[in-house]
């Protein structure tokens, strides 16, 4: 079957070709005839399904219909680089309709998003948040909406939006097609889903076994030795674009800083970045100016990078199904790619879990000539903070501002901007001796 079978508005299907779309993927075989019929529909998929494109052009095919110049399409998602990366594939979908579309989120100045409201949009892709405060300020104007998206539940919910989303359901007209996509089913996102989808269609992508083209090895390591063995697979691995995960945001920043200072073209990305500077890592990395982007579970949801020949997780993953959803940002596309994981053995019920998942056991692999035996420190001081400089007291201290959008962007606000963005000097790979200086320097 081709996506021609869907009997699309000339003009989508027009921006399916040009963007090369051939033969549906799974979840977009089994969404896309119910949604242009107008059904809900509970969608279980990850991110890399192609779910995007499975409300997308449906949602294109009805705008086409209608009114223009009022928001008539709704896309809750958790995460700006999310929402934009939603917003990007509407556009280029959407190309020669005239439909236009917009991000909506916190951590940025809220009047060139007012300014693009009054001029009239047909498509809004938002973070709860900063919706919440264009509701509130009377700036956004829902009345019309016909069509509501809830994409990423289940991670919208580990962030704290339920009642933020909760709120914005209230408001929303009634009767509207609703969709909701999830990675996973648990009880909060059932029951919401009982509670605001009528009749719905339920399509479901296997979200437990990671694509046949992800080749996955586990590497036992001690703690402290993570960041030698990191280098030593780094210089003797053939890699294109590199996305490493850490499990905390001070992590992340540091790793970064290394691989930068060893001279590869790295990147973190973390939240406590300025929007500027998330948005200039992602397209580094998008781009090809970073070679590694090294990032926490929740900076990098919704990153998506068709090139990305490898995913390091720097630490192991807290749920079987962020593993999957981790390793499968690799070999997307129809290309193969490598998943490895440095494991320590507190990881090891962890990794069991993994495995029960999977069904089968993981390949454990040893780096020949890396040293195992090298005593940890007796203080580990490489992820250490930094003792902090005294704050002298101000005479007239400010005033905090309001609410600067959504939760997590608000967080990140209060405080600078610590990450980094500079492209190292070096190439694609580090030689031997500068990854051996690396890893001295590492300890």
């Amino acid at each position: 079957m081709d996506f021609k079978e869907f009997n699309l508005h000339p003009q989508i299907q027009a921006g399916v070709e040009a963007l090369g779309y051939v033969t549906p993927t799974p979840i977009q075989l089994q969404a896309i005839p119910p949604v242009m019929t107008g059904q809900d529909v509970m969608g279980l998929a990850q991110t890399g399904t192609g779910k995007t494109a499975a409300f997308g052009l449906p949602m294109l095919h009805r705008l086409m219909q209608g009114e223009r110049g009022k928001v008539r399409a709704l896309v809750v998602a958790p995460t700006r680089e999310l929402a934009e990366q939603i917003n990007e594939a509407l556009n280029a979908m959407g190309k020669v309709t005239r439909l236009r579309s917009m991000t909506i989120y916190g951590g940025v100045n809220i009047n060139p998003q007012i300014k693009r409201l009054k001029e009239g949009i047909e498509i809004v892709v938002a973070c709860p948040g900063r919706l919440l405060d264009h509701i509130s300020q009377g700036t956004i104007d829902l009345s019309k909406v016909e069509m509501l998206v809830l994409d990423e539940a289940d991670q919208m919910f580990d962030m704290g939006f339920l009642p933020d989303v909760k709120r914005i359901l209230k408001v929303l007209p009634y009767p509207r097609q609703t969709l909701m996509f999830s990675a996973t089913m648990p009880d909060d996102i059932r029951k919401l889903a009982h509670d605001i989808l009528k009749n719905p269609v339920t399509v479901q992508v296997s979200r437990t076994a990671p694509a046949a083209t992800v080749s996955h090895a586990l590497y036992p390591v001690s703690q402290h030795l993570k960041t030698p063995l990191l280098f030593e697979l780094l210089s003797h691995t053939d890699t294109e674009s590199v996305l490493i995960f850490t499990k905390t945001k001070h992590r992340a920043k540091r790793v970064g800083e290394q691989l930068e200072k060893s001279g590869y073209k790295a990147a973190s990305l973390q939240g406590n970045l300025s929007q500027n500077r998330r948005q200039a890592a992602l397209d580094g990395f998008r781009d090809g100016s970073f070679q590694i982007l090294v990032a926490t579970d929740i900076a990098a949801r919704g990153i998506d990078v068709s090139l990305i020949s490898h995913v390091i997780n720097y630490d192991i993953p807290d749920t079987p199904e962020a593993y999957t959803h981790r390793i499968g940002r690799t070999g997307r596309a129809a290309k193969t790619g490598d998943a490895f994981t440095l494991v320590t053995r507190e990881d090891d019920m962890m990794v069991r879990g993994i495995e029960r998942v999977l069904g089968s056991q993981i390949e454990r692999r040893i780096v020949e000539g890396f040293d195992y035996s090298v005593p940890a420190p007796k203080k580990d001081a490489e992820f250490v903070r930094a003792p902090r400089e005294p704050q002298r007291r101000k005479e007239s201290p400010a005033k905090p501002s309001g609410r600067q959008g959504d939760k997590p962007a608000s967080k990140s606000a209060a405080k600078p901007a610590t990450g980094h963005h500079a492209v190292g000097a070096g190439t694609k790979s580090v030689p031997r001796p500068a990854a051996h200086a690396a890893r001295r320097s590492g300890r």
